[in-house]
């Protein structure tokens, strides 16, 4: 990823491959000649170093490329063979830019790359994740004085509820009492006295 969203920044990978100077490096190996295999070793290097000045010459340009490039040696036994000379990674590192990679390191170099620009994307937008984490947490405010007014309504309605209880109970005591109030029976008719004559006469 390059300054802004449409722009890119090129990663420079070339592959070299100095079979014959290699080969000849292998032969002397086998061969035990030391000599042979010294002289081989250093014309090994000396391909590569042309190569890696190659590299950095047509192929290091910031801001439109990284500022390194990857050398990328497609054997095992090669790539071996160059990274247990002693300095010399280190100096094409420092004089060219130019980073070895082999079969079994250039995925992993690729992947943390790709991890770092990741991580810098993230750091380029922190402001606009705090930003939505600031406005989730005005969100959870309101939603937690929503919840506190809804659970105040409820207190007054559970308090209206129980005082409604009371005056039912109320109600329906006062209504026992009156079924428990025994009524006067009316008196039989044979039990009422006639009147008397004195109070007919007068």
């Amino acid at each position: 990823p390059g300054s802004s969203a449409d722009a890119a920044v090129w990663l420079p990978i070339d592959a070299k491959f100095p079979h014959e100077d290699y080969a000849r490096l292998v032969a002397a190996q086998e061969a035990a000649d030391p000599v042979a295999a010294e002289v081989a070793g250093k014309a090994l290097e000396k391909a590569l170093a042309i190569q890696a000045k190659s590299m950095s010459e047509k192929y290091i340009h910031p801001p439109h490329t990284t500022d390194f490039a990857y050398l990328y040696l497609p054997t095992e036994g090669l790539f071996a063979e160059i990274v247990r000379r002693e300095g010399f990674a280190a100096d094409l590192r420092a004089r060219y830019r130019v980073e070895l990679a082999g079969p079994s390191t250039l995925t992993a170099l690729l992947n943390s790359l790709r991890v770092g620009f990741r991580s810098l994307q993230i750091q380029k937008k922190s402001s606009e994740v705090w930003t939505e984490l600031g406005k989730v947490k005005t969100a959870f405010e309101k939603y937690g004085d929503a919840l506190e007014a809804v659970d105040k309504k409820l207190d007054e309605a559970k308090n209206k509820v129980t005082e409604v209880g009371k005056r039912h109970r109320a109600v329906v005591h006062s209504l026992r009492n009156v079924e428990g109030v025994t009524l006067i029976d009316a008196m039989a008719p044979a039990q009422i006295a006639a009147p008397s004559s004195d109070s007919i006469s007068d």
